[in-house]
């Protein structure tokens, strides 16, 4: 506790009214916090993999002899319990500046401001000296806010944007000073807003979910009744019971589809591997699903199209311009735009543009007079709402010569240096070439003088104009082209962003967005209905200086408009967004937890293209799915077949007994797992539209090619028992002969299935390993079945010729033939199957 330079100026409450408020109106947290004692912290510390790394290395250094630094490393854990357990707030209370935990923190309360402070609760600012704060987490952009004091009449309480006097809580301070009274806590501030929108937000069950458990609950229910009637019929019909119950056990096992949950788990647990391996982490499973009929990507600008690390790109010296090339000289005429801007930023900066600066200085001046370290600064002017511009005066050490350098608001600069109007017009299309381009626009100018006392305020000295500094933050590598295949395939980008609209439509144009000059900004949002937005929303691509509220907002109405909407978020601010869209992206490297946690994916490298990657990836496996939910519809359909066939015509031997059928979910198990989810993608993948939204995941159409494809089988089958019957062979050979060509039948139906754009031969060269070992495990079981006795006595068959063997081989083949005809038609007509 100590009185400091704030506190005699600002008294604050009392601690007596500070205690009356806090149980008045609760701890300073949201609802869903929990009270952080030292066991909630230490389970939460446990479970983190850095923990666990840092327990692991200070072990080993221990059992390696070296005891100091084992112990070392092992301390590092009880230091991050300590952080974590005690987030403090700066307050005045009583005249008193002192540390309170942060949840004590009540309004009307008066906390300081400090760099590197996170801000404890919304205030308003009544003090503030150069204040400048991160608001990334509430508006997704990564460049720090100026802050202004209330002049007692600003009303805007929204994140984002220069010069606004009102801090927000979860901000952090970057840079300067300030004493702000507390307006909100709890869930009564901005982030308690998107809390609560959180709150409000319902997750559905995908479609193809609701889907898959219709269609298994009705083929369930028609194998019970089935299986019923059959041993109802056969046991009237023969009078055998046992022999009844085994014949509709075998009809339940060949019409139950057991596989169906087993396929979809498979497929989803292994595409979240496949997406872990593009970098892309996989929250829910059925997003996967989601992802191959995506309509519309919604994203950020910062930091996912963008690299989110500002960079001077452009220069102005008064009479010429340069486009920055980082790996080519800076030409001298330039020199001196670098050295002062260095100058006027901070030694060691937060902010993202003095950082560009000085990686200049770092790049460019290197060994040249235009880097000092032998100035002292002894006087900083911070910026303030009448002049936007901050000067550093430096000294030197055997003389009262001064250096000023200055930079900030180009008509700042020009201002102080009291420019003729000619001057000014030139400089001013400089200026708007710059804006216009996008860039953020600094100027800057120098001063020198010979005093011996510092003047009081900028206007005093004589300062010379340098130039102009323009600064952007670039567009990562090769999203132009991932932009083209989410168009070529059918899919919209809409960028929305916090950034100014120019600066948006710039960044939409060299991306290659399909309408970059159509914009929607957050004040126009605002004043839209939810109808007409969803009719403007139809031919806009980009939205700017765009607030949470209004992400969910857009969200909505995309979905109203019947899109399936992917949405990239990082902040807190995306999180109701995120969880309102079908398919939530997080970020995996900037991104909050809380946004983690209302997403389906999590992007690890953060990078657009991991983005396309990932909908090209469940493209993939929502085809290699629908080849498989084919497959076990058109091999259950002989099956069936073969079962209830013999038992509807009484003097029919019965051709297949649960054994034949558990022999035959060996080989359609892995087939339908392990093969079609194995498959590459094909060739059209990002070269097709969306599925559209109301078509069925496995339609009435493919319901009818996969079940052509069973009775194909089934009737080839049929025919080889009835010719075996017709010969005059005895039951076990013509179920021998059945049995081997349903299994020759059941591989050709799998490779035939494995792509719906390639013909049989293309199949046969594209390389996948469980086809080998599944197909070559089910015939070298079937070769052992049809040779070993106690096999042939167990599966009721005989051994056959090796004549008959490749009889049963060609009829099996033969049942594929007419689809892969259908196939070559198809692609002859540019459809798809």
């Amino acid at each position: 506790m100590q009185v400091g330079i704030h506190s005699e100026k600002f008294k604050g409450i009392s601690g007596e009214t500070a205690k009356n408020k806090l149980k008045n109106e609760g701890y300073n947290e949201l609802p869903t916090s929990r009270p952080k004692n030292f066991l909630h912290i230490a389970m939460g510390v446990v479970t983190e993999p850095m923990f666990i790394l840092l327990v692991a290395c200070g072990t080993l250094y221990m059992v390696l002899g070296n005891i100091r630094e084992g112990m070392i490393l092992l301390s590092f854990v009880f230091v991050i319990m300590a952080i974590e357990l005690s987030p403090r707030a700066l307050v005045i209370r009583d005249g008193e500046e002192k540390r309170i935990p942060g949840r004590e923190v009540v309004r009307e309360d008066i906390i300081v401001l400090q760099e590197g402070d996170r801000v404890p609760a919304d205030a308003t600012v009544i003090y503030c000296t150069n204040l400048l704060v991160d608001e990334s987490l509430l508006t997704g952009e990564s460049v720090p806010v100026r802050k202004m004091e209330w002049d007692g009449n600003a009303g805007n309480l929204q994140p984002g944007g220069d010069d606004l006097p009102f801090v927000f809580s979860a901000s952090m301070i970057v840079q300067g000073t300030g004493v702000a009274v507390v307006s909100g806590t709890g869930i009564n501030t901005e982030i308690g807003k998107i809390g609560k929108a959180l709150e409000s937000v319902k997750e559905e069950a995908t479609k193809l979910q609701k889907e898959m458990g219709v269609l298994v609950k009705r083929i369930a229910i028609s194998g019970i009744v089935l299986c019923i009637l059959v041993v109802v019929a056969y046991t009237l019909s023969r009078g055998n019971l046992v022999k009844g119950l085994l014949a509709g056990i075998s009809l339940a096992m060949a019409m139950l589809p057991e596989e169906f949950p087993v396929v979809l788990a498979i497929f989803m647990a292994l595409g979240a591997w496949r997406m872990s391996k593009k970098k892309v982490l996989t929250r829910k499973p059925s997003a996967i699903e989601t992802l191959g009929s995506a309509t519309v990507l919604c994203t950020d600008k910062t930091g996912t199209l963008t690299q989110n690390k500002m960079t001077v790109s452009r220069l102005y010296n008064g009479e010429a311009f340069l486009a920055v090339d980082h790996n080519r000289k800076l030409p001298e005429e330039f020199h001196e735009i670098i050295e002062y801007g260095i100058l006027s930023s901070q030694t060691k900066p937060f902010d993202p543009m003095e950082k560009a600066i000085t990686r200049m200085g770092d790049l460019f001046l290197a060994g040249t007079e235009h880097l000092h370290t032998e100035l002292e600064m002894v006087k900083e002017y911070p910026l303030s709402r009448e002049l936007l511009a901050m000067s550093r005066v430096y000294g030197h050490k055997l003389s009262y010569e001064r250096t000023i350098a200055t930079k900030g608001a180009p008509e700042a600069i020009f201002d102080l240096c009291h420019l003729p109007e000619a001057a000014i017009r030139q400089h001013e299309k400089g200026v708007e070439e710059m804006a216009a381009n996008g860039l953020r626009v600094l100027g800057v100018a120098k001063a020198r003088v010979n005093l011996p006392d510092i003047l009081p305020v900028q206007h005093d000295y004589e300062f010379e104009f340098l130039g102009l500094i323009g600064l952007t933050d670039p567009v990562r590598e090769n999203v132009k082209e991932a932009v083209d295949e989410c168009h070529k395939a059918g899919i919209r980008v809409i960028m929305i962003t916090g950034d100014y609209p120019v600066t948006a439509r710039n960044i939409a144009r060299e991306i290659g967005l399909s309408n970059p000059d159509n914009c929607i900004t957050g004040k126009e949002l605002n004043e839209m209905t939810e109808d007409e937005l969803c009719l403007r929303i139809k031919q806009v691509d980009v939205f700017a200086r765009v607030i949470p509220d209004q992400k969910l907002k857009i969200v909505n109405a995309l979905r109203k408009n019947g899109e399936i909407v992917a949405m990239t978020g990082d902040g807190i601010n995306d999180a109701p967004a995120l969880k309102s869209a079908n398919i939530g992206i997080a970020m995996g490297d900037k991104g909050t937890d809380v946004a983690r946690e209302a997403s389906s994916l999590v992007l690890m490298d953060d990078n657009f293209l991991s983005i396309v990657g990932a909908i090209r990836m469940g493209r993939r496996i929502f085809d290699n799915l629908q080849k498989a939910m084919g497959y076990i519809f058109a091999i259950h359909v002989p099956i069936a077949g073969l079962s209830l066939i013999p038992v509807l015509i009484a003097k029919l031997p019965l051709i297949l007994w649960p054994v034949h059928i558990v022999f035959l979910e060996l080989i359609i198990d892995p087939a339908c797992t392990l093969i079609f989810e194995g498959e590459p993608e094909e060739k059209n993948v990002m070269n097709r539209p969306p599925k559209p939204v109301k078509e069925r995941f496995f339609g009435a159409k493919k319901v009818l090619l996969s079940c052509l494809q069973g009775a194909g089988i089934l009737f080839i089958v049929m025919f080889i028992y009835s010719f075996g019957l017709y010969l005059g062979y005895n039951e076990p050979k013509v179920r021998t002969l059945a049995f081997t060509t349903l299994i020759v039948s059941n591989i050709a139906v799998i490779i035939t299935n494995r792509s719906w754009t390639r013909n049989i031969f293309e199949i046969i060269r594209t390389p996948n390993t469980a086809v080998k070992w599944v197909v070559g495990g089910a015939i070298a079981f079937l070769v052992l079945i049809l040779n070993l006795p106690f096999l042939l006595n167990l599966f009721q068959l005989q051994r056959i010729s090796l004549l008959d063997a490749a009889f049963c081989t060609l009829a099996g083949f033969s049942t594929i033939i007419w689809f892969e005809v259908y196939k070559f038609i198809m692609l002859k007509r540019g459809k798809t199957i």
